[in-house]
């Protein structure tokens, strides 16, 4: 995907060292163990655009989008949103700022109350940030059930009487209630078939088009994830390993994680007739957060790995443009075929 159009006006969000740590069961005789869910993560977003954040699951890619929404407290970190600190909100100052940071989840019908026709379920964050005259909600709710293309006839109906797609974008058209600039969207397609995906995230690049909204689009799938991304950045164990413009990183993939990952997506970044690149299987399983690796914590399942690797932990560096890595040995891994 191509770098969006958007204004100078710097970044919509900033994420800074952003740490979360749970207290996790007390091993035996011992001191409560520590999760290291998410730990010194950074990145940017801007207007209008679109950062996919991939890996497997329990990399921490979740626990990040939630601290974003104000849904989890940082145990570190800054999160900056259009200038102003987001870390140190008050519950009442959340409320007022929901109306521009908005999440989707995975699952739309957890989302969504069974015992209220969606129309209503629509029109609620109208109702609660008491936003235009009450008179006038409905035709919003109306206007907003046309920009997700849902016929006006399914404002009365129940959760439970609409599709898994029908119901996503009931959740969307919710979250565009408050003309948000920024959407947290969390794994938002996966629990749908394939075809309604298609016709979901159409949606959402129509919608971003529109109204200029940015995305932090969380996902462990790897295609949808290219279709709608301007940059991605890669998730391990916590930390960010790879980042950069999502073509740079499915063509020139430099962090052995990215490799792997890419390598199990036939032609993923190759031409039609080119045929599959080499699949690239890593060893065993991913360490626990509870007891994350010493030096680089990918190297436990590395097929690169050397001495450096065990004890000397990798920065995030730019290699090229702002193509990131965390890795010793990324030029080398660079020139591989």
């Amino acid at each position: 995907m191509t770098q969006p159009d958007h204004d100078d006006g710097g970044d919509l969000l900033e994420v800074s060292a952003l740490r979360r740590y749970f207290d996790g069961r007390r091993a035996w005789l011992g001191r409560p163990r520590r999760i290291h869910a998410v730990e010194n993560v950074s990145f940017n977003l801007r207007i209008g655009e679109t950062l996919g954040l991939v890996g497997e699951s329990g990399c921490g890619k979740s626990t990040t989008g939630r601290m974003i929404v104000g849904l989890d407290r940082p145990t570190a970190g800054a999160i900056r949103f259009k200038g102003q600190d987001l870390v140190s909100l008050s519950a009442a100052q959340w409320r007022a700022k929901r109306a521009e940071v908005q999440i989707v989840f995975q699952n739309p019908l957890s989302s969504l109350d069974p015992r209220l026709p969606i129309g209503r379920q629509i029109r609620e964050p109208l109702d609660l940030h008491d936003i235009g005259a009450p008179g006038e909600r409905d035709a919003e709710v109306a206007e907003l059930m046309r920009a997700v293309s849902l016929p006006a006839a399914l404002a009365d109906r129940y959760p439970h009487q609409i599709s898994g797609g029908q119901a996503q974008r009931v959740v969307i058209a919710r979250a565009l209630a408050l003309k948000p600039s920024l959407i947290v969207c969390d794994e938002p397609v996966s629990a749908l078939d394939v075809s309604v995906q298609a016709t979901v995230i159409a949606l959402l690049e129509h919608l971003q088009q529109e109204y200029g909204i940015a995305y932090l689009f969380i996902s462990h799938d790897l295609r949808v994830v290219r279709r709608l991304s301007h940059r991605v950045a890669v998730m391990y164990l916590g930390q960010i390993v790879e980042e950069g413009w999502t073509d740079d990183v499915y063509e020139q993939p430099l962090h052995p994680y990215t490799r792997a990952l890419l390598s199990a997506i036939p032609d993923v970044s190759k031409g039609p007739g080119q045929g599959a690149g080499q699949r690239v299987v890593l060893k065993g399983e991913p360490p626990s957060p509870a007891h994350p690796p010493s030096g680089c914590h990918f190297h436990t399942r590395c097929p690169y790995v050397l001495r450096r690797c065990l004890g000397e932990a990798p920065q995030l560096r730019v290699i090229d443009g702002i193509h990131a890595v965390r890795c010793h040995y990324a030029e080398q891994i660079k020139e591989l075929r």
